[in-house]
């Protein structure tokens, strides 16, 4: 039965070999559950396919590839009826799981700070990155946020800058004792030196003075998170994540973190706290006595 649907996908909807080859898998483990339950495919009901498809998704599964199988088995049975080989389709409204969201990648404090060490601060270019890095995972600010801060944005000695973000709305962000102390010394001992003795409005600059783009903050950040051998993952995105993820595991409040985010809806921010559950999950199967 499973060999003539396989055939019916692949002369009359011709299906890609690979789909075939997924669908192919997927109704002979149905047939193994099937075999165990001393069960043929046509006598299975509703409740022996949940079964099947709790176990698949016990069994470590992604819910994607559960969700490719619960499709593979409403089509076998909807072949069967049409087949005449049974009357109904046990699996009409067999629903796949439900795919959680793609949890964001961030860095361990450790790997922040290891990145924070790369650049090379005895040179104006390596106290500017310095400053950015810093100011990046201070604020959580996005990329296109921290390039085009102004000097007229900085209040340093009351730790905060005002930012234009998205919607053009102006806001204000606190930043920390690290971050105010590298982007001042950035002001005074490698910013004057990039400008040649031009000015600007611009806080960051390029090394020939002119205002740092996005791209150039993003090539400078992914060659020092290779020289500390850091994730190919590493984007500025990555550090803001991080930012996030780092407070809602001291006991920020989310909603806190979803206006330094600026966020406009709350469940964008709830992101975060699944991250947080892969987490303790994680520490609780190591620490657990009996996990």
């Amino acid at each position: 039965m499973i060999d003539a649907f396989l055939d019916h996908l692949r002369v009359e909807r011709r299906l890609a070999d690979h789909t075939i080859e997924s669908y192919a898998r997927d109704l002979r483990a149905l047939a193994k559950h099937a075999a165990g339950a001393e069960r043929s495919l046509p006598a299975l009901d509703r409740s022996a396919l949940e079964a099947f498809v709790r176990q698949q998704m016990t069994a470590g599964l992604s819910p994607r590839s559960v969700a490719r199988s619960v499709a593979a088995i409403r089509g076998f049975y909807r072949f069967l009826v049409l087949d005449g080989r049974i009357d109904r389709s046990p699996a009409d409204d067999l629903q796949p799981p439900r795919a959680w969201p793609s949890l964001p990648k961030f860095l361990s404090i450790d790997e922040v700070d290891l990145l924070m060490e790369q650049p090379d601060v005895s040179t104006p270019l390596g106290l500017r990155d310095r400053a950015m890095i810093e100011l990046l995972y201070a604020t959580g600010m996005r990329v296109s946020e921290l390039v085009g801060v102004r000097t007229s944005d900085l209040h340093l000695k009351e730790q905060y800058l005002t930012c234009i973000g998205k919607g053009n709305k102006e806001r204000l962000i606190p930043i920390g004792e690290q971050a105010a102390h590298w982007v001042d010394r950035y002001m005074r001992d490698g910013r004057r030196t990039l400008l040649r003795g031009r000015s600007s409005p611009r806080l960051f600059l390029n090394g020939r003075g002119g205002p740092l783009s996005r791209i150039g903050f993003w090539k400078i950040l992914k060659g020092h998170g290779r020289r500390a051998n850091l994730p190919r993952t590493l984007s500025p995105h990555v550090v803001r994540h991080s930012f996030a993820t780092h407070l809602l595991e001291r006991g920020a409040d989310l909603r806190a973190i979803q206006m330094m985010l600026v966020h406009a809806d709350l469940s964008t921010t709830q992101i975060y706290t699944h991250v947080l559950e892969a987490r303790l999950r994680t520490i609780y199967d190591r620490f657990h006595p009996r996990p």
